[in-house]
C-alpha cells in the first residue's frame, strides 16, 4: 500500500448550491429496552431543517433521543413514520454506498481492529469510491490530503493510531469522515473525551468547516454554552419528544432549561446576542 501522502492540498469545496440540505418530517422511531424492567423508548415526531453551511447542535439529558435521532439521520434505523431527506432525496431509498457518499457518522467510539497509521486511517473514508480491487487512486490520496489539511493534521500522517492524543485522534477521525466528501456531516459527542480547549478549538473548527465548504454539520453534544456560541440551531429533546427548535436564543428559555436538565439555571445574553447559560445560586 502507498503510504506516502501528497502535499497538503487546499480545501476543495463540495459540489451544490444553497438551500435546505437536511429535512426531517415528522419522523419517529421506537424499539424496546434491553432491560426487561425498562420501558420501551420512543422517540418523535420531530420535524426541522438545516441548510447549506448550518451547525445545528442537538441538546438534551441522557436518554432523550440524540443518538437514535442520529442513526435515523445517517440512515442506519428507519423511520417508524415520517421522512427524512438529504439534499432532496428520502435517506431510506439511498442504498448504503450513495449513502455513504452523502452522509458521514462520525460516532461515540471509534475502535481500531488493527494497527494503523493515520494516513491508512484517514483513507478508510474513501471506501465508498472504491473499486473491487481495493488501491487507492490519486483522487482517493487527493482527498485524503485534503481531509487532513482541512482539520489541520497533515503533520500526523505517519503516526500511528495508538500515538496521538485525545484532541489528534478527534481530528483525525473527523478527516476520515471528511475524506467521504459527504454533503451532511454527523457527529455523536465529539467533545466528550477533550479537555475544555479542545472542546473550543472542535467546534470552531466544524463550524469553519461548515461555512467555507458548505457541510451541513449536525452534533450531538452536553455543551449548552458551546452549542450557543458555534450553532445556527439547536434541536432540543427530553425523553424523546422534540420540544423546542429554533436559533439559541429562542431555544435558551430558562423554564425550559430548567425543566429539561433538572437544575437551577438562568439565562443571559452575551456578545452579538448569543446566550450563555450559569447556575442559578437561589433556588
Amino acid at each position: 500500500m502507498n503510504t506516502v501522502a501528497p502535499n497538503a492540498p487546499q480545501a476543495i469545496p463540495i459540489s451544490g448550491g444553497s438551500g435546505t440540505r437536511l429535512k426531517v418530517e415528522q419522523a419517529s422511531y421506537a424499539y424496546a429496552a434491553t432491560d426487561r424492567l425498562a420501558p420501551k423508548f420512543t422517540l418523535g415526531p420531530a420535524s426541522f431543517e438545516a441548510k447549506q453551511r448550518e451547525l445545528v447542535a442537538i441538546l438534551g439529558p441522557n436518554a432523550s433521543g440524540k443518538s437514535t435521532l442520529l442513526t435515523l439521520l445517517a440512515g442506519l434505523n428507519k423511520p417508524l413514520s415520517g421522512r427524512i431527506e438529504v439534499d432532496g432525496v428520502e435517506v431510506s431509498q439511498l442504498d448504503s454506498r450513495t449513502r455513504a457518499q452523502r452522509i458521514a457518522l462520525v460516532q461515540q467510539e471509534s475502535e481500531l481492529l488493527f494497527p494503523l497509521r493515520v494516513w491508512e486511517y484517514v483513507l478508510q473514508g474513501r471506501y465508498p469510491y472504491g473499486r473491487r480491487l481495493r488501491f487507492e487512486s490519486e483522487e482517493d490520496c487527493l482527498f485524503a490530503g485534503n481531509a487532513l489539511a482541512q482539520v489541520g493534521a497533515h503533520a500526523l500522517r505517519d503516526r500511528w493510531m495508538d500515538q496521538l492524543s485525545g484532541g489528534e485522534k478527534q481530528r483525525v477521525i473527523l478527516a476520515r469522515a471528511l475524506s467521504q466528501r459527504p454533503s451532511l456531516l454527523l457527529l455523536d459527542e465529539p467533545t466528550q473525551h477533550l479537555d475544555i480547549g479542545g472542546k473550543v478549538e472542535l467546534l470552531r473548527r466544524l463550524r469553519r468547516l461548515a461555512d467555507e465548504n458548505r457541510y451541513t454539520v449536525l452534533v450531538v453534544t452536553h455543551e449548552l454554552n458551546l452549542a450557543a456560541e458555534f450553532a445556527d440551531r439547536i434541536v432540543l429533546l427530553h425523553k424523546g419528544k422534540c420540544l423546542r427548535v429554533g436559533t439559541p436564543a429562542e431555544v435558551y428559555d430558562p423554564e425550559l432549561l430548567e425543566e429539561v436538565f433538572k437544575a437551577p439555571l438562568e439565562v443571559e445574553m452575551g456578545r452579538g446576542g448569543r446566550p450563555r447559560v450559569i447556575l442559578g445560586g437561589n433556588h
